[in-house]
């Protein structure tokens, strides 16, 4: 070492002595202003103190010097014999637990603004075409230490305060649109969040996304805003148009259009699931519609980047950057939706939708999913994505998604998602008539189940063993008595293990699966008590899906039993409601529709429809029940 090496170390342990001695006295300053009781000390107080004498960059040897006082009053407390001096110790101890907290509180402070200071960093040095997909990764929600109002004001301050700098004409005006965007995007916030959830509570509102755009929330929020971008988007929203050709005609190149826009999204979506997550007398249901929430605001995301990429009167290479910005915003908004703890590897992600939104919703992500590498929460994206294009009759996606799915969560170790992908690859094979891969599947997943501890799992595992062995004897006419009640008794078994874990899902499930095996072995009367339990129980979770398929399986047991009136009923409301969610299954309720009203007359049928017309309204409005005979005329002109 050189004798300036040497000089220079000493003159760092110089100072560091220096800033303990003094910091020590810091703390022996406050500890006697708290107990002398001379003044008020708050410890608003106390912070203001620690800002002014801890010097940047040194809080960790302040910290270091707290620690080690207390340390040695602790000590001192656990030797006194006398009350009274361990009384006053304690006191002393309580004023270093004050200093403490203010302590905390301004590290996160200095830590928060050294994190603005990095990212303003990481915006402005880097390449123009990365701007705003960095300024949108700082928003990210997911991170440890995500920003607030007061950090995210910081940013457009220090932004402005970096474009008054002599920069490049084009750098200047990019970063003054950044900034005047999430300026303006907080600024609207006042306004628009006393009705993020007040049209919830208002009388003839219909939770969820779709429904007429005068009663929905998008038109309540879109009479908030001003900013016609904005306006626009949430117009379009509620009459369920298309926002990527909204976008590909409106969109400018205007960066700070899409700050804005970012603010105010994810103020609403954060608005809306800490309100369903907070519903204490309905969790399940809260639960759903906090998922299916972040699923539309997900797939709100995914369309504004389609729409940015098709849109002519912004160059190439700005329409990429914004694309890109739009993706990472709903890889973002996909990966809060993956880490839930109520993620529904089994269904009910359709709680929130309705109409023409059931359709497209989830199929919009598999660009962005493409782009991720295979981790958990893209396993658990793909199980849902699997079962909703199986729910849209898409098979072959549907058994590519769960094999890579389960692929993924083999890989990862996530053995409810894997489990939860055999019980769902069980149930298309089922549907194919492949019993042997069903049952392999099924077994699979049982044992799996069993070995992990997976209650849920092993529920759905026996519901898919019993049902799909009922399916194949059947197939080859071995219903003997012995063959018959092993595979009931799988069904039973699963639907036991569903009610004891009260997971509704899964009892909409095993109720179904029941039913349906009832019905194959022509035991019409109890197939329909547990359709008739099935139907209740989807319709609690809000799978639609299941719900339609309860109801077209219910019309074919009232028609075996020639209850013709009951299964004109069933069939045409099943009909009706699997075509609205875009499931192919509606042919098939259409198709027995098409038989009664062949086998009883079109007068006898009309009748009957008539008289169920009561029943039908209620579940469907007088547009569903006048759009069923078009609906049948559909069929036999072959339409989708």
């Amino acid at each position: 070492m050189t004798s300036a090496d040497a000089g220079a170390s000493t003159n760092r342990d110089d100072r560091s002595q220096s800033l303990r001695d003094r910091y020590l006295q810091t703390i022996e300053d406050i500890v006697d202003r708290i107990l002398t009781g001379k003044q008020v000390i708050s410890k608003e107080y106390i912070y203001q103190i620690l800002v002014e004498r801890i010097e940047l960059g040194t809080s960790e040897i302040f910290e270091g010097c707290l620690s080690e006082t207390v340390q040695g009053v602790e000590r001192s407390i656990a030797s006194q014999p006398d009350e009274v001096k361990q009384a006053k110790l304690k006191h002393r101890l309580n004023a270093l637990g004050w200093i403490q907290t203010a302590l905390g509180n301004l590290q996160d402070e200095r830590q928060a603004v050294a994190a603005v200071n990095t990212t303003i960093d990481r915006i402005v040095t880097a390449d123009p075409q990365e701007r705003l997909n960095l300024l949108l990764q700082a928003l990210d929600p997911n991170l440890e230490r995500k920003l607030d109002r007061a950090q995210i004001q910081l940013i457009i301050t220090r932004l402005q305060s970096v474009a008054s700098i002599n920069l490049e004409p084009a750098d200047f005006e990019q970063l003054r649109q950044l900034a005047l965007g999430l300026d303006r995007g907080l600024k609207l916030l006042p306004a628009l969040e006393p009705h993020l959830v007040s049209w919830i509570y208002e009388s003839g509102q219909q939770i969820g996304f779709g429904g007429v755009a005068e009663n929905g929330p998008w038109s309540l929020w879109s009479k908030q805003v001003s900013q016609p971008l904005i306006q626009s988007l949430f117009k379009t929203i509620g009459l369920q148009q298309s926002i990527s050709d909204l976008i590909a005609n409106k969109a400018t190149g205007d960066e700070g259009e899409w700050t804005e826009l970012a603010i105010v999204l994810q103020s609403i979506q954060t608005a809306l699931v800490t309100w369903f997550d907070g519903q204490m007398y309905d969790r399940e249901w809260g639960q759903r519609m906090a998922f299916s929430t972040l699923i539309t605001f997900a797939a709100i995301w995914c369309e504004l980047a389609n729409g940015i990429g098709r849109a002519t009167g912004i160059n190439s290479s700005h329409r990429d950057a914004i694309a890109k910005a739009c993706f990472q915003v709903t890889l973002q908004v996909l990966r809060t939706a993956a880490q839930r703890p109520n993620f529904p590897l089994y269904g009910g992600i359709f709680a929130a939708f309705s109409g023409e939104t059931l359709r497209d919703t989830l199929s919009y992500f598999d660009l962005p999913l493409k782009q991720v590498a295979g981790t958990q929460e893209k396993g658990r994206l793909l199980t849902i994505l699997g079962y909703s294009q199986q729910a849209l009759g898409q098979i072959d996606r549907a058994i590519a998604l769960h094999r890579e799915a389960l692929e993924i969560a083999n890989q990862a170790g996530d053995r409810p998602c894997e489990i939860a992908n055999l019980n769902h690859l069980s149930r298309i094979s089922i549907g194919q008539k492949d019993y042997a891969q069903a049952i392999s599947y099924s077994q699979r997943a049982l044992i799996l189940a069993r070995q992990t501890g997976d209650k849920l799992g092993e529920a759905n595992a026996l519901t898919n063993l019993g049902y799909s062995e009922v399916r194949a004897a059947h197939a080859i006419d071995r219903m003997d008595e012995e063959i018959y009640e092993q595979q009931i008794g799988y069904l039973d078994r699963g639907l036991k293990l569903a009610e004891t874990l009260a997971d509704k899902q899964s009892l909409a499930l095993c109720y179904h699966s029941l039913g349906l095996a009832y019905l194959t072995i022509q035991q019409s009367e109890k197939a329909i008590e547990y359709l008739q339990q099935g139907t209740k129980a989807a319709q609690a979770v809000g799978d639609l899906y299941l719900q339609g398929l309860n109801l077209t399986y219910l019309a074919e047991a009232n028609h075996s039993l020639q209850k013709n009136g009951t299964a004109v009923f069933y069939s045409c409301l099943a009909m009706y409601q699997l075509h609205q969610i875009g499931a192919k299954e509606w042919r098939q309720s259409a198709s027995l529709a098409i038989v009664l009203q062949g086998q009883l007359g079109r007068e006898e049928f009309d009748r009957f429809l008539t008289k169920y017309r009561p029943n039908l309204l209620p579940a469907i409005g007088v547009d569903g029940f006048d759009y069923i005979p078009k609906l049948l005329d559909k069929y036999l002109d072959g339409g989708d």
